[in-house]
């Protein structure tokens, strides 16, 4: 993919900044770089810079015209630049609008269910610039959620083939009618044999148990979803079950970083410096028998210590289970033997749920959380492949 370069106008940033007050030096620096950002992507489109004469040329600038962007910190104006064939389209309202209209959508929602506070409505007046209706945020539901859907959806036989399968549930608060529920928001992420990074799919349910975790994965399979080589996960009873019962012939990786969290917890909180050190070194090798090794070792030497029976006999317990990645190939290892890079995109949903608090219903959840998914998938367009 092709990367935009573009310089800023500095000395016009500083008279916004010496002459308004924050929000406006906000929203005036931003129009700046956003504006700024679409000439040059219309630069990059055409092949050629202002007043540059090239027969690489596609086509020929025709102006600008002006529309408004909806941010959490308020509506802008941009000029949007034009062709003179009018096929040119900037990237940039798709790509940003989505999360910001999840968001802006969560709290419209809030205000007309009635469990807003006041400072909820003062804030969205602010975003949109107008008083809430229920048929204004109709429209902005229904868009956005067929949009999501769609993308959820979609088929996967046309995917490249993931060796590697990542699942995770986290939870959130959706009130549901007079009550605020606990839900579990699944996920689940794969990487391609090239290692491409892909979301796969998501669904939001009451709980997190074998039948909720068994459904979540036969419609990844309804969708195409083929068995993977390795499938990654907590050690949740019930999603371990659903992985040897739907995806026979995987191999169960238990998530190495929560496992190794799990023994330390049971590893005396004094003087376990040492301890700690030689049970680490267990899980910088690459190679399975190695790793078995230093395991024996650390056992052996801290078997007589009484403090140490609990720890030892987690260790003992998941130990096979969490250095399945190391039959993998080194260079893929470091990528596949846990799930945390699921728990960064559950930090992204947190953040946002930290400014709704409350969920308003499920549909809601489903906008913010497939959105930021969309979002992190588009965004691993053009990056490197992992391996």
């Amino acid at each position: 993919m092709t990367q935009l370069q573009f310089t800023l106008n500095f000395d016009e940033i500083k008279e916004n900044l010496m002459e308004s007050n924050l929000d406006e030096v906000l929203k005036s620096t931003l129009v700046i770089i956003l504006n700024e950002y679409m000439k040059k992507e219309r630069d990059d489109y055409l092949n050629v810079d202002p007043y540059e004469r090239s027969n690489a040329r596609k086509d020929y600038r025709n102006g600008f015209y002006d529309r408004e962007l909806m941010m959490s910190i308020g509506n802008v104006e941009l000029r949007v630049p034009r062709t003179r064939s009018g096929n040119f389209n900037t990237s940039l309202f798709e790509k940003y609008q989505r999360k910001e209209k999840s968001l802006i959508l969560a709290m419209l929602e809030m205000v007309t269910n009635g469990v807003s506070t006041r400072k909820v409505t003062k804030v969205v007046e602010k975003l949109c610039g107008e008083s809430v209706s229920k048929s204004m945020v109709s429209s902005l539901t229904d868009s956005l959620q067929e949009e999501i859907e769609a993308w959820n959806n979609r088929k996967l036989d046309d995917l490249e083939y993931c060796p590697y399968i990542f699942l995770d549930a986290m939870y959130t608060k959706i009130r549901d009618e007079n009550r605020v529920v606990p839900h579990a928001i699944y996920i689940a992420k794969g990487i391609t044999e090239t290692g491409k990074r892909i979301i796969l799919g998501m669904k939001i349910d009451r709980e997190e148990s074998y039948d909720t975790w068994r459904n979540f994965i036969n419609d990844l399979q309804s969708r195409g979803l083929r068995t993977p080589r390795l499938a990654i996960s907590d050690a949740h009873k019930g999603i371990k079950k659903a992985i040897e019962t739907e995806f026979r012939s995987a191999i169960w990786q238990r998530c190495s970083v929560h496992f190794k969290r799990n023994v330390i917890e049971k590893m005396p909180k004094k003087d376990s410096t040492e301890i700690k050190h030689d049970f680490k070194k267990i899980y910088n090798e690459i190679h399975p028998n190695e790793a078995r090794r230093l395991k024996n070792e650390f056992i052996k030497k801290y078997e007589d210590d009484p403090k140490m029976s609990k720890a030892i006999e987690t260790l003992e317990d998941g130990f096979e289970d969490s250095i399945q990645y190391m039959n993998e190939a080194k260079n893929r290892q470091r990528y596949i033997r846990g799930t945390n890079s699921l728990e960064r995109i559950n930090q992204e949903i947190r953040a946002r749920e930290k400014i709704i608090k409350i969920f308003p219903n499920k549909n809601s959840a489903f906008r913010i959380a497939g959105a930021i998914l969309m979002d992190y998938e588009e965004k691993q367009i053009g990056k490197r492949d992992l391996f």
